[in-house]
């Protein structure tokens, strides 16, 4: 199985980050699954990969260290797929989904750490 954690802490309140990043990962072109106040758990749209591959996002908001204006969250990308290659498919939509959440215009990256 294929997986890629990344956390973030962004400029935005806790309250508002949970609509912008559900927004976020439906302009990804993922399907958001399930949500509660503090994750969301988003897949990729059947089509053009196969089963396997389709890669699944979840996004943890840690409220219990969020102010006013600072929100740390965490994303884990993940899949069926063996990561036998450096460069597969769920590397890359992570790498997408890191970009995006990073290039945002909805808020200031304060910080980014890929694990």
């Amino acid at each position: 199985m294929a997986r890629y954690t990344c956390s973030f802490i962004v400029s935005v309140p806790p309250e508002h980050l949970q609509g912008l990043m559900i927004e976020l990962l439906q302009d990804c072109e993922f399907d958001v699954q399930y949500y509660t106040a503090d994750y969301i758990m988003a897949r990729e749209i059947p089509g053009n990969i196969s089963f396997s591959k389709l890669v699944t996002v979840e996004v943890l908001i840690d409220k219990s260290t969020a102010t006013d204006t600072e929100t740390r969250m965490s994303i884990v990308v993940k899949n069926e797929e063996l990561p036998l290659q450096l460069d597969n498919h769920c590397r890359q939509v992570f790498e997408f989904v890191k970009q995006t959440i990073e290039q945002s215009r909805h808020w200031h990256l304060i910080e980014s750490l890929a694990g």
